[in-house]
């Protein structure tokens, strides 16, 4: 069995399971209103806004009588999980987790309803290492088969005219490999380099000599590319438009702190780490990572149609339409009343 047809059963177990689960829309009134709202996120620097926004209690704030359920998650796979599941109505997440969540549900378990982060992602190498031909032969981690950053490695390679399998074969051979474990594993010599996003890339850099190799904001118009966006379960939308409004809310707020207080922002996030894992980033890092990142609420829905095509280039991804993926009418008419400009869905895959 491929390794997409293992995620596909996966999801297909996933969404029977949704099927009969009661109550899957964040614990809806007699009225018809929810009364909590189930948001995921991860422990990462990348998902900044959710975590300021959690920490700070600005989505708490904007929910009001709407209490605040947060699940955190360590990959994609297991968030999307959870949100077919009715286990959460929405949650911060990479935009290829969020593609295939798309594919695997025929467009009918969730939507895109902002943006959150864009940037924060390279290849790094070991400081002998200086030319993409320098890879061959070479064993390069990345987060996780499949993932947002695995899919940039492989398609970029492939335009290099180095091969790769999901086995470890070919010219280069690519490793998915926990984040965590990558930094062990660069550290003894086991990785000759990483494709990783922030904080893991600045990590590789400050504390174990790496250097850059290819950021990924070089193979994006304008250096612009998703890396967090925020997604809600369709079932929770439909029922509750109200609660998503007042999410978007809260959102909003929390991206508009980080941006306008950047230092505060990454202390809030840094402290909500440490709560969430009992260790924080250290201060180099930390600055590193929040100075190689963009928080903005646009999608940058083009990088999302060019991600799709170049997981399907690799194989990784059965040709899909996205019509419908973006639900941006609610944020629009948000920064509209904030006399701000509004955001598009439209892309393209070339």
């Amino acid at each position: 069995m491929t390794p997409r047809s293992i995620r596909m059963l996966a999801a297909t177990a996933a969404a029977l399971l949704a099927t009969t689960v009661l109550a899957a829309c964040g614990g809806d009134s007699e009225s018809g209103g929810a009364t909590k709202l189930r948001l995921g996120y991860f422990p990462n620097i990348t998902h900044a806004p959710a975590l300021v926004g959690v920490q700070n209690n600005i989505f708490k704030d904007k929910l009001g009588d709407i209490s605040l359920e947060t699940t955190t998650f360590n990959a994609g796979p297991s968030a999307i999980e959870a949100l077919f599941s009715g286990a959460i109505d929405a949650t911060y997440i990479g935009p290829n987790p969020a593609i295939n969540g798309w594919a695997e549900s025929k467009g009918t378990a969730l939507h895109i309803i902002a943006g959150t982060t864009s940037g924060g992602a390279a290849l790094v190498v070991k400081p002998e290492i200086n030319s993409v031909q320098d890879l061959r032969g070479k064993k390069i981690a990345t987060p996780q088969l499949g993932n947002t950053q695995d899919v940039a490695l492989r398609y970029w390679l492939k335009q290099q005219g180095l091969n790769t399998d999901t086995t470890g074969g070919g010219d280069v051979s690519i490793t998915p490999t926990p984040n965590s474990e990558i930094i062990t594993g660069y550290g003894s010599g086991a990785l000759d380099g990483a494709w990783v996003p922030e904080p893991h890339l600045s990590r590789l850099i400050l504390e174990h000599g790496a250097k850059v190799l290819k950021d990924e904001k070089e193979e994006w118009p304008g250096g612009e590319f998703v890396t967090t966006h925020l997604i809600v379960s369709k079932k929770f939308l439909d029922a509750n438009p109200d609660a998503v409004k007042k999410l978007l809310e809260g959102h909003l707020a929390a991206v508009d702190y980080v941006n306008a207080n950047r230092d505060a922002a990454a202390t809030a996030a840094n402290e909500h780490i440490r709560s969430l894992s009992g260790s924080a980033l250290k201060d180099d890092i930390l600055a590193a990572s929040f100075a190689n990142l963009t928080f903005t609420v646009d999608p940058i829905a083009p990088s999302l149609y060019g991600s799709a095509r170049h997981a399907e280039e690799v194989g990784l991804l059965d040709p899909v339409d996205l019509a419908g993926i973006y639900h941006l009418g609610p944020l629009n008419e948000l920064l509209k009343a904030a006399g701000k400009p509004e955001v598009s869905g439209e892309g393209t895959a070339s």
